[in-house]
């Protein structure tokens, strides 16, 4: 037995070994945090896998990432080598957005402009530009076979914490044993709890070489405890690894030595797989430090309520996973303490209970008390979406009644909701004529609402703006608009007057409304 482990250890090995130039040459991700699990053939963009014209495109699975990251079955049907990045899970019909959403622009500059798209910003702006991401697309004519769009696309919702619409992004996409691809899905179930099905693929695909850590991982999920030592052996009796990564493997090979050993320091960056380690020997790592999507990792059942609340927390806020999902959270049980997340849960819970009651003289101060909590964790959007509608039938006056209209106003349904309402407070009227599209009939109470205002007197555009719209470069435009207004949000109001105006030129009334009304009633400043 040992003999036979010995051997597999080397032969695995000296696959590793003969790829070492490649890995070492290999171009850094946009998002740094990726696992080193397979050995990559080539550097994408030159001959990867990735631009073979078997490329498929597959039906998306509907399962939840936290009990099936990785689908058995894709059904799939050929494409062209050059259409791999207009893979999309939205089509034109639902996004409203042209086929042709890039028009004349290169490749590298949307990528740019991609990667510049800050991960918090303003929940409209939020689901704008995963909606643009996700977007059945055809590609920049510069594309080429190389993938490297979709790569960037699925890249950015990574860094967004949207490890759902990633993965169904990697699905769509085909073959899940492309390196690169399979690399990112190794990945997202390393932090969803998918990883022993992950690990079977790897270490059964002729297309894919693990690499060291990725294998000895996954040796030792599957049980052969052996052969993942051998191979750590050789590799440390070889030099072919760090002492640092030597530490960690060794001990996760032997929890003994884990438990009567000082800690480890924390890696920079941490990886998915050294995360699932650390955590492994005891040592888990603190999410909340580390980038947003590792917050899923806290969401699973065997993590204390406090983290999850807090995952939960941090994924709603990015408007990457359900309101339910959180209102599941805060519902679970009473609170067991006080301060920080437990006082949201204790008025979350007041609130429920006096909306439930129907008594209007116990919703009113449980209403601004919640809401107060809500503020402080920036989670009024999602609150919105949970109880505008509810609290439609719930006769408040005075305080109460305005509250009640801001959060309809928070609400998709804002347009329905506060039909024919009023308001005393000069901001709220402001914002009520703009949920009506009466925007130009309504005084403006403050420097952010005269330069919403100003989105509808058809600005002048600047010139590169308008070469832009000249080349129908729509989702650069979109994705220009979206950083134009978060740089107004801080103070250059005039920017926020040109990104709405952009997209009120788009079409995107609907979007262009609710970015307004956020920019109004949020009150975010950067």
């Amino acid at each position: 037995m040992a003999a036979r482990a010995r051997k597999a250890a080397l032969i695995g090995l000296m696959v590793l070994f003969s790829t070492a130039k490649t890995i070492a040459e290999e171009p850094l991700s946009a998002i740094d945090w990726l696992s080193q699990s397979v050995v990559l053939p080539s550097a994408i963009g030159v001959s990867s896998p990735i631009a073979h014209d078997r490329a498929v495109v597959g039906a998306i699975s509907t399962t939840p990432l936290a009990t099936d990251a990785l689908p058995e079955t894709v059904t799939a049907f050929s494409l062209d080598a050059a259409s791999l990045d207009a893979v999309g899970l939205l089509s034109s019909s639902k996004t409203g957005l042209p086929r042709l959403l890039w028009g004349a622009g290169k490749t590298d500059a949307i990528l740019a402009q991609i990667n510049r798209q800050r991960t918090e910003t303003l929940p409209a702006l939020q689901a704008l530009l995963i909606t643009v991401l996700l977007a059945e697309a055809e590609p920049p004519a510069d594309a080429g076979p190389s993938g490297r769009m979709l790569l960037g696309r699925i890249d950015k919702l990574l860094s967004m914490g949207a490890l759902d619409q990633a993965m169904a992004m990697m699905q769509s996409a085909g073959d899940r044993r492309e390196p690169e691809l399979f690399r990112r899905l190794f990945d997202v179930a390393l932090l969803t709890g998918a990883e022993d099905r992950a690990c079977r693929r790897m270490m059964s695909s002729a297309s894919l070489s693990p690499a060291l850590s990725a294998r000895i991982f996954c040796l030792a999920r599957s049980g052969d405890w052996q052969t993942a030592a051998v191979t750590l052996q050789t590799a440390q009796a070889i030099g072919q690894i760090s002492p640092q990564d030597a530490e960690l493997m060794t001990r996760f090979l032997d929890p003994e030595l884990a438990e009567t050993s000082a800690p480890l320091p924390m890696p920079s960056p941490v990886t998915p797989l050294e995360l699932r380690m650390f955590e492994a020997i005891g040592e888990p790592l603190p999410i909340a430090n580390l980038p947003l999507a590792f917050a899923h990792s806290d969401l699973n059942e065997n993590t204390g309520w406090k983290s999850r609340l807090e995952a939960a927390e941090r994924l709603s806020r990015a408007g990457v996973i359900s309101p339910n999902l959180l209102l599941g959270f805060y519902t679970q049980q009473k609170p067991a303490a006080s301060g920080g997340v437990w006082e949201r849960v204790k008025a979350f819970q007041t609130f429920e209970d006096a909306l439930a009651s129907g008594a209007a003289e116990r919703i009113a101060p449980a209403l601004q008390a919640v809401m107060t909590a809500m503020q402080t964790a920036e989670l009024e959007v999602v609150f919105a979406e949970l109880f505008a509608q509810r609290l439609a039938a719930v006769p408040l006056d005075g305080p109460g009644a305005d509250l009640v209209i801001r959060l309809q106003l928070l609400s998709s349904g804002y347009q329905e909701l506060t039909k024919d309402k009023t308001s005393a407070d000069p901001k709220l009227n402001f914002a009520l004529a703009l949920a009506g599209g009466q925007v130009k009939s309504a005084a403006a109470p403050d420097l952010m609402a005269a330069a919403i205002a100003a989105a509808w007197d058809a600005p002048e555009m600047p010139p590169e703006i308008e070469q832009m719209r000249n080349e129908k470069r729509t989702g650069e435009l979109i994705l220009v608009a979206a950083e134009r207004i978060l740089t107004g949000a801080e103070g250059q109001f005039g920017d926020v007057t040109i990104g709405l105006a952009i997209l009120r030129d788009l079409g995107m009334e609907d979007v262009l409304r609710r970015t307004a009304l956020e920019l109004i009633l949020l009150e975010r400043r950067g």
